[in-house]
């Protein structure tokens, strides 16, 4: 490709989409990187963090107003990103959530459906609008990518063979249940997340779009409001092992992959 590509990752400011950021910026393949955000404000914090790290670096980062559960958002994004570069060749969705914690909080129908109905909204719904608002952008591209982040807890397979950590916890006969923190509105909405993404392979299939999703591995992230010093103590690993995963899907080298979940150390089963 002649030009630099143009990647666009969603939730870019923080996080695994910030450790991807930062790895694809400090890559020696040069590119335009458009750091999503919710906040323009936190997207110019972040890369200037980012630009004062890797002083040298060939790429560039552009702050991109992005929030994809507002259709308006998205729209106004999409119109900046055609005007400017017209095309996109990697889309990462990354933005996402985990909204578990407010079942705790409110025990009982509000907070399940509170949690589920934000936990869909926002890793399935809006993941979906943003996806297919962009999706021209994506086929003007020469070499499409399109990558999704899902979860290692997705997995029916996993949970099924009891191999799901959350599976291994016992549980006493009887009601009520003792409250748990098993994630299971953000694990089921990430399984909602696979059943979109292979309908985006099928669909895309035709036009040569290269269709990932990316299971990162059990992260400290702030997902879920816990924190990151909190969640190593569980054995989380560092976030930049995510973002060195992401770079590599991006630039290429897990190509022969692509259309199934995929873990930096293997393959995921739907």
């Amino acid at each position: 490709m002649a030009d630099k590509p143009i990647i666009l990752i969603t939730g870019g400011n923080a996080g695994i989409g910030y450790e991807t950021v930062k790895a694809l910026y400090a890559s020696p393949m040069a590119s335009t990187i458009l750091m999503g955000s919710r906040s323009l404000e936190k997207a110019k914090s972040a890369i200037s963090t980012l630009q004062s790290e890797i002083p040298n670096a060939k790429s560039e980062i552009v702050p991109l107003q992005i929030d994809i559960e507002d259709d308006a958002s998205i729209d106004s994004a999409y119109k900046e990103v055609e005007s400017k570069w017209g095309r996109v060749d990697s889309l990462i969705n990354n933005a996402g959530g985990s909204f578990d914690p407010v079942m705790l909080q409110k025990p009982g129908a509000a907070g399940i459906r509170e949690a589920f109905d934000h936990s869909y909204s926002l890793n399935v719904t809006s993941t979906h609008v943003m996806t297919h608002t962009f999706a021209p952008l994506l086929l003007k591209s020469s070499e499409p990518r399109l990558l999704f982040v899902t979860s290692g807890l997705s997995s029916l397979e996993t949970c099924a063979e009891g191999r799901n950590p959350s599976f291994a916890q016992p549980i006493p006969a009887g009601w009520p249940k003792p409250p748990a923190m098993s994630a299971v509105a953000y694990r089921s909405s990430k399984t909602g997340l696979n059943m979109l993404v292979l309908d985006w392979v099928r669909v895309l299939k035709v036009d040569g779009v290269k269709v990932f999703n990316i299971s990162p591995g059990f992260l400290a992230t702030n997902l879920g409001g816990m924190g990151a010093e909190a969640l190593k103590k569980f054995g989380a690993g560092d976030p930049s092992i995510g973002g060195t995963f992401l770079r590599d899907v991006v630039e290429g080298k897990r190509d022969e992959d692509a259309g199934k979940v995929i873990g930096k150390d293997g393959i995921q089963p739907w």
